[in-house]
C-alpha cells in the first residue's frame, strides 16, 4: 500500500509540487545555520530596520548595494552611488556545529564587515530577517512531526485497543476520550504558562506546551481509529491470526497498522498545519517562544507594531508568507493522499 501510494503520488502533478516545494523548506530548515548569514541573535542598531539589500552584477561578480541612512526616524536608508561590496559565498563568520556534529564557521553567502547583507531587510534592532527567518523554521517547521509522532501513536493504541479487546476496555478508552476532548487547552495553556513560566527556560516551556497539546489532541484521532478498529476485528486474517495463537499485540502491529496506515498518513498530513499555526498563535500570543528565541509566530508577534504598517515595512511580515505557504502547501497534499487512497480512486485505476 505504501508503494502504491508514493507511486500514485509522483505521478500526480499537484502532488509532486507540494513535495518538492516541502522538501525545500525541510531542506532549508535542516541546513540553515549553514544558509544564514548571522545568528538570529545577532544585533547592529546601525541598520535598524534596514531594507533587502540590492544584489548587482558587477565584473561577473554577485555585489551588495551599499546604503546610508539619511533618516532615522523614518527609518529611510538610500543606496550610496558607485559603492559595493563583493558578495563572498563559502565565507567565515559566526561559528556552529553543522548538522550537530561538525563545528565550523562556514557560511553559503557574506560579506567583508562592517558592512551586511540583508536579503530580506532587517528589524528593530537590526537582526537579519532572513536569518531568523530560517532559524525560526527549526521550531516552526518540527512542532507539526513532533506533535504528530506523539497523537498518532497515542490514538493508535488506545483507538485500536479499544476496538479489538472491545467490552470494559473499549468503554474506559472511551470515557476516556470523552474526558480529553472535554478539556479546555487554551484555558489550560495560559494555566500552565502562569505557573511554570519561571521554572523552565523558553524552549522548555514550549516543548512543554506542545507535549500538552499533543495529548489533548489524540483524542479525536482515537474515536476514528476504534471505529476503523471494529471492523477489522472481524476480518478473517485477524481471526486466523487469533486461531494461530498470536498474541494481542503482535496482532494489532502485524494487522491493524498496515491497515490503518493509509488513515494515519493522511490524518498526519493534515494535521500538521495545525501545529504550525497553533505555534504561531501561542508565540503571537505570548505563550510560545520567547526571546532570545526565534519562531515564525514570535516574529510576527514583533511586527505587530504601528510603525510597520506606516513605514511600509513589508519585510517583516515574511514570516506569515512562511506560514502561508507551508500550512497551503501541507493541507493541498493531505488531500490529494486522501484521494490516493480512496477505494474509489483505486477502483479507477483498475
Amino acid at each position: 500500500m505504501l508503494r502504491y501510494i508514493i507511486r500514485e503520488l509522483l505521478r500526480h502533478r499537484l502532488g509532486l509540487i507540494c513535495l518538492i516545494i516541502l522538501t525545500v523548506l525541510y531542506a532549508a530548515t535542516i541546513l540553515s545555520q549553514f544558509l544564514a548569514p548571522y545568528l538570529p541573535t545577532d544585533q547592529d542598531l546601525k541598520h535598524a530596520y534596514h531594507p533587502p539589500t540590492k544584489i548587482v552584477l558587477q565584473d561577473w561578480w554577485p555585489h551588495v548595494q551599499v546604503y546610508e541612512r539619511v533618516d532615522p526616524s523614518a527609518a529611510r536608508y538610500e543606496p550610496v552611488a558607485g559603492e559595493t561590496v563583493p558578495l563572498r559565498f563559502f565565507a567565515p563568520g559566526e561559528e556552529y556545529s553543522f548538522l550537530g556534529l561538525f563545528p565550523t564557521n562556514t557560511h553559503l553567502f557574506g560579506v567583508d564587515e562592517p558592512h551586511r547583507v540583508y536579503l530580506l531587510g532587517s528589524d528593530a534592532t537590526g537582526r537579519d530577517v532572513f536569518s531568523r527567518l530560517l532559524y525560526g523554521a527549526q521550531v516552526s517547521l518540527s512542532i507539526g512531526f513532533i506533535g504528530i509522532l506523539v497523537t498518532m501513536s497515542l490514538g493508535f493504541a488506545v483507538g485500536s485497543a479499544a476496538g479489538y479487546f472491545g467490552r470494559y476496555v473499549d468503554f474506559l478508552a472511551m470515557r476516556l476520550v470523552e474526558f480529553v476532548i472535554a478539556i479546555p487547552s487554551l484555558y489550560l495553556l495560559i494555566a500552565l504558562r502562569g505557573a511554570l513560566a519561571e521554572y523552565f527556560d523558553p524552549e522548555q516551556m514550549y516543548l512543554l506546551i506542545v507535549l500538552i497539546l499533543s495529548l489533548i489532541g489524540w483524542a479525536g484521532a482515537a474515536r476514528i481509529i476504534r471505529g476503523m478498529a471494529l471492523s477489522l476485528r472481524e476480518r478473517p486474517f485477524v481471526l486466523a491470526a487469533e486461531v494461530m495463537g498470536q498474541k494481542s499485540g503482535r496482532i494489532l502491529m502485524r494487522h491493524f497498522l498496515p491497515n490503518l496506515a493509509s488513515y494515519l498518513l493522511v490524518a498526519a498530513t493534515l494535521s500538521i498545519p495545525v501545529y504550525i499555526l497553533a505555534e504561531a498563535s501561542l508565540s503571537f500570543l505570548g505563550l510560545g517562544i520567547q526571546e532570545p528565541g526565534t519562531s515564525w509566530g514570535l516574529m510576527l508577534k514583533q511586527a505587530q507594531e504601528l510603525k510597520v504598517f506606516t513605514l511600509g515595512l513589508w519585510w517583516l511580515l515574511t514570516p506569515g508568507a512562511a506560514i502561508f505557504v507551508t500550512v497551503i502547501t501541507f493541507n493541498m497534499l493531505g488531500d490529494v493522499l486522501r484521494d490516493i487512497v480512496d477505494p474509489r480512486h483505486q477502483m479507477g485505476e483498475d
